[in-house]
């Protein structure tokens, strides 16, 4: 049985972006129509449209948060606090291993100029520093919701 954080690395080496890729990875788990997730989180890599703002492993962790919450609450207020807490966890989490949930500052380039952008070609910065982001990103998500079980 396929990891969902080798499901999420797989989806971003075909060509989905961080985001895609971490909400991707728990399609089976929450039952969620593939197409319509992955048109809903086209625009958030590269840190929300390539502004390079929040990072899009994890928007996608935030995204997953929200389904899971959906499917344990009926009623919105519920569906609302218990996101909100568990997302607060999850950006302490993910701060405590990177330090922030800033694209650029993660990756240390720009990619809107074409300089950073072949920077970070060069220097497999997507290979090694957004990968980790999705894999850390999944990661965290599962922890979150271990103990309710997706």
């Amino acid at each position: 049985m396929e990891l969902n954080s080798d499901k999420a690395v797989n989806s971003f080496k075909a060509g989905y972006n961080c985001a895609q890729s971490v909400l991707l990875a728990f399609k089976d788990d929450l039952g969620f129509d593939e197409n319509l997730a992955s048109s809903i989180s086209v625009g958030f890599g590269g840190g929300m449209g390539r502004l390079q703002e929040k990072c899009g492993a994890v928007t996608g962790a935030f995204m997953v948060i929200g389904l899971y919450s959906s499917k344990m609450y009926q009623d919105n207020p519920s569906r609302k606090n218990h996101s909100y807490s568990l997302i607060q966890q999850f950006d302490q989490r993910f701060k405590s291993i990177h330090h922030t949930t800033q694209c650029k500052e993660l990756l240390g380039c720009d990619l809107r100029t074409e300089e950073g952008h072949a920077y970070a070609v060069e220097n497999q910065l997507f290979q090694k520093i957004c990968e980790k982001c999705i894999v850390d990103s999944v990661r965290i998500v599962e922890e979150l919701t271990a103990p309710a079980s997706l």
